[in-house]
């Protein structure tokens, strides 16, 4: 292969803010990139089968699967939903996929995944390339030397079905979908793509914005030490240039940037920059290593958002003001590709669904989503509630997959203005026994102390329901369909009082500890984040439910106009989140059916929501 000249300006690639949703890592892009995702070879093995008898190039694998398609799920053309502990991918990279993403000598060729649940290794022309633990969370493998005419990536994924250790979230252990569990994913189903890069080039980024002090500062990540590199950012708006900052990287791998934003110094202009749902501004970014010569080394281009979150008086404060949450449940399952989105396309209709049926956050449940969607919501203005999905089992082994899946997630979502909550633990699965047992409390204040340390710009709730350690946000889950009681229970600051005391609505405590040990929770906001659950009357004695049926349409606008306006007549709450979204699976509570076709007029549901 020929040497590459030196990659793409910035300004030669679209602005961040403004892509069309299908690159994978939607906050540090490169104009050049291969998609590997499509067919590949597949087969079902036992954990006990000797991996060189799948690397061979003459093993025939028995299937073929659509990636990034789940094998239960229907659209990766295999829909198997049984018991699979480890499975086998195979692809063969063309010469044209190489040349595609724009390698040449002197450069790496890095192999990214978005996700593969649970454990993944990765082989490249025969030779092991790397292996990675958490099917949430992304991962990337060097294949140079592997990069001539063409090679083999051969994948081995292990998800133990049984294994209640694991981040599971909602996928069952059960042969099939019980109560509020469904069909499991198991390996890819987060997108494929390969990227040529210099070899010292930027391989993380991290944004914090500092508003009160009018500054940005980009933390950075580079491949190689080198006093001599300089990092150059330039941030603009609407193509409008509005700051510019250099530093050397020092010698160091990691680094940060300061950047001033001389427009936020006009104390009543500088809210037209502010990211917010109704006004969600974002900011482009160019970032260039650049040598002692001047000569760009590497080149990508980002985006962030100006906001702050945080609490006073009872209040959820979206950029220094009150804000009232109104939330959804939305649990990003579909079932012709269940964890996996159907298409690129399906995020950004997902997010547009949202705020069409007028809500102004999302809860994502259970789930680490495709950060795609995450771009959705930044760009199209959707605050975001983000959660770790949960393992069953408190063990050693547990408390270590948990913490570091966390880690990784909070550290690849963390510079999106959307999200504006961490939520590590929801009704304390995986911890059952917190009111009892000190060890499952301190895993409990363990997280949340961990995502403030990660993330000290974001609120945290550490127990998301119920059994509250430390938390910035007193969540409640009240499943209660009576309107009248509904009303009276979060009337007033007395009412609320009452109803947080003690046992909770979900039978559970809602303060883990006394008062005295957790003096924030005295003045935390109350916000209650599942209630609802509504169903239209299932009927299909399938094992299909809700928390309340219905028999019409009629009688669902009426039940949802109650339970809304009940909470939406608070003045003590903060906030709310209707339970939920989208049928899922045999949960038939949805305000749309599991294929997202509204069981009202959207018109009506916004209106409910937004008490108009």
């Amino acid at each position: 292969m020929t040497d590459t000249v030196n990659p793409p300006a910035p300004h030669q690639a679209p602005p961040a803010s403004q892509q069309d949703g299908t690159y994978p890592r939607p906050q540090l892009v490169r104009p050049a990139w291969a998609d590997l995702t499509g067919t590949w070879e597949f087969d079902f093995a036992s954990a006990a089968e000797a991996d060189a008898d799948r690397l061979s190039a003459h093993t025939p694998y028995g299937h073929t699967i659509v990636v990034p398609y789940p094998p239960e799920a229907p659209l990766s053309g295999v829909a198997d939903t049984g018991y699979h502990p480890v499975v086998w991918y195979r692809r063969h990279v063309t010469a044209a996929d190489i040349a595609g993403c724009g390698h040449g000598d002197g450069r790496r060729l890095l192999l990214h995944f978005g996700a593969v649940d649970y454990r993944a290794d990765v082989w490249a022309g025969g030779q092991h390339v790397g292996r990675h633990e958490g099917g949430h969370t992304p991962f990337t493998v060097d294949v140079t030397a592997a990069a001539t005419s063409g090679f083999d990536i051969v994948v081995r994924a292990e998800d133990d079905p049984l294994d209640l250790e694991q981040p599971r979230g909602k996928q069952d252990w059960e042969p099939r979908p019980h109560s509020i569990w469904y069909e499991r994913t198991t390996g890819i189903w987060q997108p494929v793509w390969l990227e040529s890069v210099p070899r010292q080039h930027v391989r993380a980024l991290a944004w914090l914005t500092d508003v009160a002090n009018g500054q940005v500062t980009l933390g950075y990540e580079v491949s190689e030490r080198s006093r001599e590199t300089a990092v150059r950012v330039l941030i603009a708006h609407d193509g409008v240039p509005l700051a510019e900052a250099t530093s050397l990287t020092e010698g160091q791998l990691r680094g940060r940037v300061v950047i001033p934003l001389a427009v936020l110094g006009n104390g009543q202009g500088y809210e037209r920059l502010l990211w917010s749902p109704e006004r969600p501004v974002l900011l482009d970014a160019a970032i260039e290593l650049r040598d002692p010569a001047g000569r760009v080394v590497d080149a990508v281009t980002s985006y962030l958002g100006l906001r702050t979150v945080g609490t006073g008086g009872g209040q959820f404060l979206l950029n220094d003001r009150p804000y009232h949450v109104r939330a959804v449940l939305s649990q990003g399952y579909w079932p012709q590709s269940h964890l996996a989105a159907p298409s690129a396309a399906a995020l950004s209709e997902e997010v547009r669904l949202i705020k069409e049926l007028g809500f102004n956050t999302a809860r994502l449940h259970q789930k680490i989503e495709d950060p795609r969607l995450l771009y959705w919501a930044d760009r199209l203005g959707l605050l975001v509630w983000e959660e770790l999905p949960s393992a069953y089992e408190f063990s050693a082994t547990s408390i270590s997959r948990l913490t570091r899946e966390w880690t990784e997630a909070i550290q690849r979502d963390r510079s999106h203005p959307s999200v504006a909550v961490w939520v590590p633990m929801n009704e304390s699965w995986g911890v059952q026994q917190a009111a009892h047992r000190p060890e499952q409390r301190h895993f409990l204040q363990a997280l949340y102390h961990l995502a403030k340390a990660l993330d000290p710009t974001r609120l945290v709730v550490s127990n998301d329901g119920w059994e509250h350690a430390d938390s910035d946000l007193l969540t409640v889950h009240d499943y209660d369909n009576d309107v009248d009681s509904l009303t009276a229970a979060y009337a007033d600051d007395t009412a609320v009082a009452s109803t947080i005391a003690g046992i909770g609505p979900g039978q559970r405590v809602i303060r883990l500890l006394p008062e005295a040990e957790t003096p924030g929770l005295a003045h935390a906001p109350v916000m209650v984040s599942e209630f609802g659950g509504v169903a239209l009357d299932p009927g299909r004695g399938d094992g299909s439910w809700g928390y309340a049926v219905v028999a019409d349409t009629d009688q669902l606008e009426r039940q949802l106009r109650g339970v809304v306006g009940a909470l939406q007549a608070s003045r003590s709450l903060a906030g709310w989140c209707y339970t939920q979204l989208t049928d899922t699976v045999q949960e038939t509570n949805g305000l749309t059916d599991a294929c997202r076709r509204p069981k009202l007029n959207p018109a009506v549901v916004r209106a409910i929501i937004q008490d108009a």
